[in-house]
């Protein structure tokens, strides 16, 4: 998302250049959305990725318009923003297609049911659904396997741990993680300026004074481990989302080849019970600050047609 929009300016020939730099490094998912940039990041992602191997998920259901942000569930609507993503993408085939945001006036199994005819008629190999509670995955399930669950996941958000993490477990959905540096703060390089120049970040309230405090406080000892550990404060924080299980996913959005890089090779770090000991110990869960900022978007401004 952050090649298009949320995270300041960014140029698409350095994009393009950080996307084939996880290619080499040997990163094979890629996760976009028809609503990032109102359909640049599907462009993007699908030129940088031409004559790859690479498997690509994409996610449908925010809609964009001049008119506002909203939500779009309806069955009859489905199969277009598909085919409209797949030009934009280059493909033929998406292999992971989620459900970005349930759309409270549609029930989701109408919206999955409509999903799975793109999967009978090949043009998406697995379904996924995002930001679902364990009730609406339970519904969606009950109408097609669903390979993924996406939700904000980190060090710094550990509320899914207690409700969907789970309900997924039990259903055999995989876990896939998203914001998993905290929206960079458990990277242990952002300060004001930084947290000023995203629109994400600033209208988030863990960002906000006493509660960027607190959490500065926090990723200071999540430094100070890394280092003994000779990895940086990111690559601990991957390690330990990748370290809660084999279906666990980390989808860390990164604009620059050199983070990406770092990223990876988060990959073939293991914690073993001590270190994780001593995380939970030095950054405990409770010692973080503040609500994540809602992600209900209304759905009064409705796509197609």
């Amino acid at each position: 998302m952050g090649f298009s929009q949320g995270y300041g300016e960014a140029d698409d020939a350095e994009s393009t250049a950080a996307i084939r730099a996880a290619v080499e490094a040997g990163i094979t998912l890629f996760d976009t959305a028809m609503s990032y940039g109102r359909g640049h990041n599907e462009e993007l992602v699908g030129r940088a990725l031409a004559g790859t191997e690479v498997a690509i998920a994409s996610k449908f259901g925010i809609v964009r318009t001049e008119s506002g942000v909203g939500l779009d569930g309806r069955p009859e609507h489905v199969a277009g923003y598909c085919e409209a993503s797949l030009a934009r993408l280059g493909r033929e085939v998406i292999d992971v297609y989620y459900l970005h945001r349930i759309d409270p006036q549609v029930p989701v199994a109408e919206t999955v049911g409509a999903m799975a005819e793109l999967v009978a008629a090949g043009k998406v190999r697995h379904l996924g659904i995002s930001e679902a509670t364990p009730q609406q995955l339970r519904e969606a399930v009950a109408v097609h396997p669903i390979a993924a669950v996406q939700f904000e996941w980190s060090m710094l958000w550990r509320e899914p741990e207690r409700d969907i993490v789970p309900v997924a477990r039990e259903l055999g959905v995989g876990l896939v993680a998203y914001s998993p540096l905290g929206r960079g703060l458990l990277t242990a390089t952002l300060d004001s300026s930084t947290v000023a120049t995203s629109d994400f970040r600033r209208n988030d309230p863990r960002f906000q004074g006493e509660h960027l405090d607190e959490n500065l406080a926090q990723v200071a000892a999540l430094r100070e481990l890394a280092a003994r550990l000779d990895i940086s404060a990111g690559q601990l924080a991957l390690a330990w989302l990748l370290a809660q299980g084999r279906d666990v996913v980390p989808i860390p959005g990164s604009r620059r080849a050199a983070r990406i890089l770092e990223n990876a090779a988060a990959a073939a770090i293991e914690l073993g019970a001590e270190d994780l000991a001593e995380l939970d110990k030095l950054v405990p869960a409770e010692g973080w600050s503040g609500d994540r900022t809602s992600f209900a978007v209304p759905s009064t401004t409705r796509g197609g047609s």
